[in-house]
């Protein structure tokens, strides 16, 4: 099948794909896929795969949403922050509405209360708000994965050229590689496979990702994120099971390389390194997060603000953790759709557009 994103809009092909998949899982044992990017979360409730591969495929979201791996400790610091005098917090539009340990306590809150919040779709939005008002202290809550921690470091990189002092980054960024160590070393992994995210690996390359057929036997392709794309990718790896075979492959060759973008992780390099992480339903994880280079102290919230987050504590009932690890599915939690919705999220699963409880709800997925 050609790879060209119209290819995979042809319904016909898409069926193909369906029938194809079915001939390999029918009456085996079912195929347990795990996404690791919200947006594939979305794109799978939205198309309704989910229910399409039944029973022969079980797929499972897994940590794909930065926001939602976020842990209440670091939002219960991040709300201490916005109190103080002159401060402007800045942050795209998800992170505003997480909770911290105590429910309906949010970025969104504090800023109807009074604190300046800022909502912004880039970094550089920030630091021009920095250059807007040089008598406020503007702090750019650094989230992501990967796919943004290049956007992040030009940011900072402009910023220390300028020698804007005002501006600084708090940075929460994760990396995926160490946490998709953690889940395959945990006793209550059971995937057969992975779908991996190909935003990421469009930075560091699809090659990051060979370590997973490599260290752990797990077939594994990088995909995108048409609903075909998804197929296809879904049709790879249950071949891969039957023929007992795990292998990485690009799927996603449109987009992503082997080697990724050289220019966009020298400048993660130059800018960050790899630290320590609390992620939200997983612990500390060693190396999983990027922490600010000591050559842009004057540009590191956390230095300049004593940024210590506490242990912070989850809304009791709330499963975000296990749904986030895979091995709970949003239906499963007992708040989904009756404590928890959009409306009044409990926790981030809900909250975020590339959370598996927002994709549930939304698009009916699995209730």
């Amino acid at each position: 099948m050609p790879l060209s994103e119209a290819a995979f809009r042809r319904p016909a092909n898409a069926a193909a794909l369906v029938g194809a998949i079915r001939s390999l899982t029918d009456g085996a044992r079912p195929l347990r896929i795990m996404e690791i990017c919200g947006t594939h979360t979305m794109a799978i409730a939205q198309a309704g795969l989910r229910g399409l591969l039944a029973p022969g495929v079980q797929l499972l979201s897994g940590p794909g949403c930065p926001v939602c791996v976020t842990p209440a400790g670091a939002i219960d610091a991040v709300l201490a922050l916005s109190e103080r005098p002159g401060v402007i917090i800045a942050s795209y539009g998800d992170l505003l509405r997480v909770p911290g340990s105590v429910r309906g306590d949010s970025l969104l809150r504090r800023r109807a209360l009074g604190a300046r919040v800022l909502t912004v779709y880039s970094p550089m939005d920030a630091l021009e708000a920095a250059r807007a008002d040089p008598a406020a202290e503007v702090v750019f809550l650094g989230v992501g994965f990967e796919t943004t921690a290049p956007g992040t470091a030009a940011c900072l990189l402009a910023a220390a050229e300028e020698d804007i002092r005002n501006f600084s980054v708090l940075c929460l960024l994760k990396r995926t590689e160490p946490v998709l160590r953690a889940l395959a070393a945990a006793p209550d992994f059971a995937v057969d496979g992975l779908l991996c995210p190909g935003h990421v690996a469009a930075i560091t390359g699809a090659e990051t990702f060979a370590f997973l057929p490599g260290e752990y036997g797990l077939p594994a392709v990088v995909s995108g994120f048409e609903a075909g794309d998804i197929l296809y990718s879904v049709w790879r790896l249950a071949k891969m099971r039957a023929e007992g075979r795990p292998a990485l492959e690009n799927e996603y060759t449109r987009l992503v390389r082997p080697a990724g973008n050289p220019a966009a992780k020298a400048a993660v390099a130059r800018v960050f390194q790899p630290a320590d992480s609390v992620w939200r339903g997983l612990g500390e994880i060693p190396a999983s997060g990027l922490a600010i280079r000591a050559a842009f102290a004057p540009w590191d919230a956390a230095r300049k603000f004593g940024f210590a987050p506490g242990a912070g504590t989850e809304t009791p009932g709330c499963r975000c953790g296990a749904v986030l690890r895979g091995v709970c599915a949003p239906r499963d939690c007992p708040l989904f759709g009756r404590v928890c919705t959009p409306a009044d999220p409990v926790g981030p699963c809900m909250v975020s557009s590339e959370g598996a409880c927002a994709a549930a709800w939304k698009y009916a997925d699995g209730i």
